[in-house]
């Protein structure tokens, strides 16, 4: 099984545990590396992410617990780079790029924080159709890495966290999947790896992990590449499902994100 996980936020984030008591956890599961990414700085809502000014911060614990480790562990500091938050810092060791919101009404909306936010969102602001909203939301994730320049593509369907059953758009239908289809093709011609994220499941929020089934076997035929990414926020989900998903696409993953 793969022992090495790359998307870990802390309590310099939105974890629960700081980043020294996640590198004892790792140790005593016997793992390779990992790698901390927390939230990049976003002014229009500093709530989870790392403090205004606190990359600085950041980096000067984990490098402590690079050298207070070195020789028992790979550890990598990381950031998970949202597209509202412009380029990583050069300094950091690789970045994951990720949405987690979408313009509207001359605002940013969060698309994984409730689904009566984008209920609300949907009704508001696309006339009532989620669907409007969730192209909304693959345009925006169709440029992530030329804004960010990131190394990894992050949790790329996330707009589908609160939709199980469909309970707020249909998942199923032709605008939908032609919506993230194109979101997908400017993507993969960059090359770089997409997430395998199991952090929705590990929280119960869905049965399956972000892509879906049929978003990473179209990623595939398409020669498109993976990193299995826990996207932990405690200890305990530390490479959650890795054993189901590195059998599920294991001819398909890469190590490390860079």
């Amino acid at each position: 099984m793969i022992n090495r996980d790359f998307h870990l936020h802390t309590v310099f984030s939105d974890g629960e545990n700081t980043p020294e008591e996640i590198v004892l956890e790792a140790l005593s599961r016997g793992m390779t590396a990992i790698g901390f990414s927390e939230h990049s700085y976003t002014p229009f809502d500093e709530n989870g992410c790392l403090k205004r000014g606190g990359t600085d911060e950041y980096i000067e614990e984990i490098s402590r617990l690079k050298e207070k480790y070195a020789g028992k562990i790979t550890i990598l500091c990381g950031i998970e780079q949202d597209i509202f938050s412009g380029r990583a810092d050069p300094r950091l060791d690789y970045s994951i790029g990720s949405v987690h919101f979408i313009e509207a009404g001359g605002g940013y909306i969060p698309v994984d924080l409730t689904a009566d936010i984008l209920h609300e969102a949907a009704e508001r602001f696309f006339g009532g159709d989620a669907l409007s909203l969730a192209e909304r939301y693959f345009d925006t994730v169709s440029r992530v890495l030329s804004v960010t320049g990131a190394d990894v593509i992050g949790h790329f369907d996330l707009i589908s966290k609160f939709n199980e059953g469909d309970r707020l758009f249909d998942g199923k239908s032709e605008r939908y999947r032609a919506a993230w289809k194109r979101a997908a093709d400017a993507l993969l011609a960059a090359g770089k790896p997409f997430e395998i994220n199991t952090g929705a499941v590990a929280r119960g929020y869905r049965s399956e992990c972000y892509p879906s089934g049929e978003i990473a076997a179209y990623i595939v035929a398409r020669g498109g590449r993976f990193i299995l990414s826990s996207d932990s926020h405690r200890k305990e989900t530390l490479c959650f499902g890795f054993d189901k998903y590195e059998r599920a696409y294991g001819g398909y993953t890469v190590d490390t994100p860079v």
